[in-house]
């Protein structure tokens, strides 16, 4: 008996743990150090004061955390469509924003910090940089800060890092962004320094959905556990980033007896002059990363492709033969789509198309852009194809009893597809390349991949080469697979026309 109960009380215990439910949150591991990052030195691992933070407040409601990759100006659209429960990125508590969505209580507190060049002089204020190319993250509070200001030239990034590479390469004048991205991204630059005194004050809240009260109301808790018992206060000593704003907002005027081992590491990852080998082994070490999107590009574009080729033919067909108003119809969207960014219709099929109560996945909903967005350009490709094809073929098939949708089959699609299939091969790599467009739809292809590890290991040559090595040989293939059947459809183009002629015209007079 005593051994059944053991067996039950272990089942139990099983499968309370896999049963723990989960808090979604998303963020965008390009912002990079201190926030969300992969780890320099195990590349695979998610790090960052945020993780830790979010980790603490899941372990405070039973809960475990799954991490959603997303664009950064894209969470809280991706927040709105129910892909993840909160939002933890860095993001500023705002009036414009409180309107749209909740936050929890601040979990960081900091202020904006202006970089400029180590040998540039002339600006240590706001009023300075009047006049001058000043970059910031785009949709940030500093962006708001100097609009509101104005007669700025004001230079916005999708990523932290491509600021400071540009303010480097003489692009920009300065660089006004959140205090703990200068800290990690500029301090121990030396072609870098950090000029004047703080500006503004910014406070980071856990964004949620306004309809969620009851998780906000246990988020907020969980905060308040954590503040107290002083979880948070160690992990932002670790990470250096304990500041007297967090000092006064928190009432612990305490000194810090926790090293910042976290942000020594960080640093130590940074300064460090690495050997050929070892680079070696740090690409080694992403191909698990490689390979996963590498997977999802090469999905995307085949599913998309395949959409694209089906409709486009479908369009064609009823541009040439259908009556008016199909083909009418056809011809409308046809200039529709290639007259509008790919972008466009992307943010509209995702976020617009729920309103209307078509809620696709975020995979189904990158498919069935690219797809249809291919398809009008597939469309005019067969159309072209089917004019090369001489009127001479159809007359002849007709007048040896074939029906015109036979005569069209048989006869004419045939050629049609030999010589539409070069330029349709050319429209699948472009597709291939197009697909990085669905990073702001949280998916990680190749390309983000890119920014992202570019970002954290400040590596844009080594690891760009790779990854337009994985690009040029996903596509390979499919120009190599083109080519047999372009040849393959030379070399039978006039049997099947005779064989297709004869067989109708055989039954006709049997």
């Amino acid at each position: 008996m005593k051994r059944i109960c053991y067996i039950l009380l272990f089942f139990t215990i099983a499968f309370s743990a896999v049963s723990k439910e989960k808090l979604r949150f998303a963020a965008d591991a390009e912002s990079g150090a201190p926030y969300v990052f992969y780890d320099p030195k195990s590349p695979t691992k998610l790090v960052g004061f945020e993780i830790q933070i979010i980790n603490e407040i899941a372990s405070e409601l039973g809960m475990e955390t799954e991490f959603i990759q997303n664009q950064w100006d894209g969470l809280i659209p991706g927040l709105s469509r129910n892909n993840y429960d909160v939002v933890i990125n860095g993001l500023e508590i705002t009036e414009e924003r409180k309107k749209e969505v909740a936050f929890s209580i601040p979990y960081y507190l900091t202020y904006e910090q202006i970089v400029v060049r180590k040998d540039y002089t002339g600006i240590e204020t706001l009023s300075d940089m009047t006049g001058k190319k000043v970059g910031t993250l785009e949709g940030s509070l500093a962006e708001r800060i100097m609009r509101d200001y104005g007669g700025i030239d004001v230079r916005t990034y999708d990523s932290e890092a491509n600021s400071y590479t540009d303010l480097e390469n003489h692009r920009l004048d300065a660089v006004l962004i959140d205090a703990p991205v200068a800290l990690y991204y500029a301090s121990w630059n030396p072609q870098l320094k950090l000029v004047g005194d703080p500006i503004g004050e910014v406070s980071y809240g856990i964004v949620l959905r306004k309809e969620d009260k009851k998780l906000l109301s246990q988020i907020n808790n969980a905060l308040r556990s954590i503040i107290q018992d002083g979880r948070l206060r160690k992990i932002l000593d670790e990470w250096n980033l304990w500041n007297g704003t967090m000092a006064v907002y928190y009432s612990d005027p305490t000194p810090s007896n926790t090293l910042p081992s976290k942000y020594n590491d960080y640093l130590e990852s940074q300064g460090r002059d690495i050997s050929f080998s070892e680079r070696l082994e740090r690409y080694w070490s992403f191909m698990p990363l490689f390979a996963d999107a590498a997977w999802m590009t090469l999905q995307l574009s085949i599913l998309a492709m395949i959409v694209a080729i089906v409709m486009g033919l479908v369009l064609a067909l009823i541009r040439i033969y259908a009556p008016f108003p199909f083909s009418g119809l056809a011809v409308v969207y046809i200039e529709i789509i290639r007259g509008t960014p790919l972008l466009i219709q992307l943010f509209f099929i995702y976020f617009a198309l729920p309103m209307m109560g078509i809620n696709l996945p975020r995979f189904a909903a990158a498919v069935v852009a690219l797809g249809l967005n291919y398809a009008a350009y597939e469309a005019e490709i067969y159309r072209a194809g089917l004019f090369a094809v001489p009127k001479g073929q159809m007359e002849a098939a007709i007048s040896l009893g074939l029906t015109r949708r036979q005569s069209i089959r048989h006869i004419i699609l045939p050629q049609a597809f030999r010589i539409v299939l070069p330029p349709i091969t050319n429209d699948f790599i472009s597709l291939l390349k197009d697909s990085s467009l669905v990073s702001v739809i949280a998916l990680v292809e190749l390309t983000k991949l890119y920014g992202v590890l570019a970002a954290t290991y400040f590596d844009y040559i080594g690891i760009g080469i790779i990854i337009a090595a994985i690009y040029l040989l996903l596509g390979l293939p499919f120009v190599k697979l083109s080519k047999i059947a372009e040849n393959k459809f030379a070399s039978v183009t006039n049997e099947n026309k005779v064989k297709g002629m004869s067989k109708y015209f055989g039954k006709k007079h049997r």
